[in-house]
């Protein structure tokens, strides 16, 4: 039962200013914080100074503080009451709600703009999503990445129940059938935008390696199967895996090859009598490999590379590799010793293996650019937020120019971005499969290079921004720190930006006519 609150006028606030009796203002809340004093983690003097002690304190605390830290019960707990004829102004964000913060969320899918590529769909679709995530992911996303455990099974079999595993995989026959997220959209009607802002939302949490955690695998590991497997081979496994009771990962980085694809060492031989394969190779850097159940694997073959789907088992051992983000994406250094495996299990044709590994990558690609994009968004966000509220020499940070024109350039790089992307997404949403293939793959990779070296631009700013606190795992500057030490992930997996920058100049240059001359 909560207890009753009092109403106070600043005066009388005002008489409580003594270390044996001390209280405060904050947001036109009133706290007694004359026991919590000594354990405050900043130190007792904060609260003696004269603009503090029975004071508003409320310019003071949000200069040092986030609003969640205030939201703790242990905080609560202090609060007596409010004041006279004043309502509090600072409030937590309602699950589902958009941020009313300029630029935070896609000029597309804000309030008062328009957009060739949104319609009211995908507007219903954006706020179930986010509240989704806001009352199921974030909380989870925040302890498994503080403890570094794989995300939680009950919120990945509440995704599978809601259809979101399966959404991850874009439109196409396996939501047939599916409840999406409770009928807010048909099966039949889901399209790459609908995508798009599922691919953007599941990132809010800013918890890096949860995301990859979240069964990112599957994204990247199951389009080959969907598209290459045999069809019982194919039925039985999307099944497993997007009803969350399995879980998958794409295999094909090694130690002696990462985006030289057609340097992979695992081989894959075949029986005398031609029934199955057996694998034998490394692979390492494996997203969710720790914890998965089968493996789409690129291995060499008497034919060339040739893509094969493994089953954990006999020969086959995981062990995790610490990075700089969290294990709860499971990544995973693997080994296989004479694994036997059927050949049926074969994806595509007997040395087909580069087709089906780089038309993947187009998705795989597609999806990075999404939470590229969508991070960006949230560290300006963080940025407008700070830059208002923080004050340097008497004045809001904002006066100064120098950080008005980093916050132009992030805005800018962050928009140049969406609208990229979106143009991409279109082209998607007019291709099949193989046209994506052949079309998008130069145009892909030079948009990933760009917001990969854009977003560890937004990352060095933001840094510069919040000062000290920018590099702080904890308080003010949390996201950024976690921003700017994990945005390099997003410039190596995938396919290193510089790589993909130079497969993009490659394609134009294959692609030019030969009456072209200046």
């Amino acid at each position: 039962m909560s207890k009753e609150l009092k109403v106070f006028s600043r005066e009388e606030v005002a008489q409580h200013n003594k270390p044996n009796d001390l209280w405060i203002i904050v947001d036109a809340k009133v706290y007694d914080v004359t026991k919590f004093q000594n354990l405050h983690p900043g130190g007792i003097s904060v609260f003696h100074a004269e603009d503090i002690a029975g004071q508003d304190a409320t310019e003071a605390f949000y200069g040092l503080h986030r609003h969640e830290v205030i939201l703790k019960p242990q905080y609560q707990r202090l609060q007596i009451g409010v004041l006279k004829d004043e309502k509090s102004v600072i409030y937590s964000s309602i699950p589902g709600e958009l941020s009313k913060v300029p630029y935070a969320e896609p000029l597309g899918l804000t309030p008062g703009y328009h957009s060739p590529y949104y319609n009211d769909s995908h507007r219903r679709f954006q706020l179930v999503v986010r509240k989704f995530v806001d009352e199921i992911l974030t909380p989870d996303a925040l302890a498994r990445e503080e403890d570094g455990k794989r995300p939680s099974i009950s919120v990945i079999q509440q995704m599978a129940e809601n259809g979101i595993l399966a959404m991850t995989m874009g439109p196409g026959k396996h939501l047939k059938g599916r409840t999406l997220l409770g009928g807010v959209i048909k099966p039949e009607e889901f399209d790459r935008f609908h995508e798009l802002i599922l691919a953007q939302e599941l990132c809010r949490p800013n918890c890096r390696g949860y995301r990859d955690g979240q069964n990112s695998g599957a994204m990247i590991g199951l389009p080959p199967i969907i598209h290459f497997g045999r069809p019982e081979l194919r039925d039985r496994i999307v099944e497993e895996v997007l009803s969350g009771k399995k879980f998958l990962s794409l295999a094909i980085s090694e130690a002696f090859a990462g985006s030289d694809v057609a340097g992979l060492r695992t081989t894959a031989k075949k029986t005398e009598d031609g029934k199955y394969w057996i694998i034998n190779g490394t692979k390492k850097w494996i997203t969710n490999g720790t914890f998965s159940d089968y493996f789409t694997v690129g291995c060499r073959t008497d034919k060339g590379l040739t893509v094969i789907l493994v089953e954990r088992g006999e020969g086959v051992e995981t062990k995790p590799i610490k990075t700089s983000y969290s294990t709860a994406a499971g990544t995973a250094y693997i080994t296989f010793e004479n694994v036997k495996v059927p050949v049926e299990n074969t994806l595509g044709p007997e040395g087909g293996g580069v087709f089906v590994i780089l038309s993947n990558f187009n998705h795989e690609r597609w999806d990075m650019c999404c939470g590229g994009a969508r991070n960006m968004r949230l560290i300006v966000e963080e940025c407008l937020k700070w830059v208002n509220q923080r004050k340097a020499f008497g004045k809001p940070l904002h006066s100064q120019a120098v950080i008005r024109a980093k916050l132009a350039d992030m805005i800018a790089k962050t928009e140049a971005a969406q609208h990229w992307l979106e143009h991409i997404t279109y082209q998607m949403q007019h291709m099949d499969y193989k046209q994506q293939a052949q079309q998008l793959a130069g145009p892909i990779g030079l948009l990933k290079m760009f917001i990969t070296r854009s977003a560890q631009d937004i990352a060095r700013d933001a840094v510069q921004i919040f000062g000290g606190r920018g590099i702080t795992k904890s308080g003010m500057g949390k996201h950024i720190e976690h921003y700017h030490r994990t945005v390099p992930f997003d410039a190596i997996l995938g396919g290193a930006e510089d790589v993909l920058g130079d497969l993009g100049v490659r394609q134009a240059i294959k692609a030019m006519p030969k009456n072209a001359k200046l």
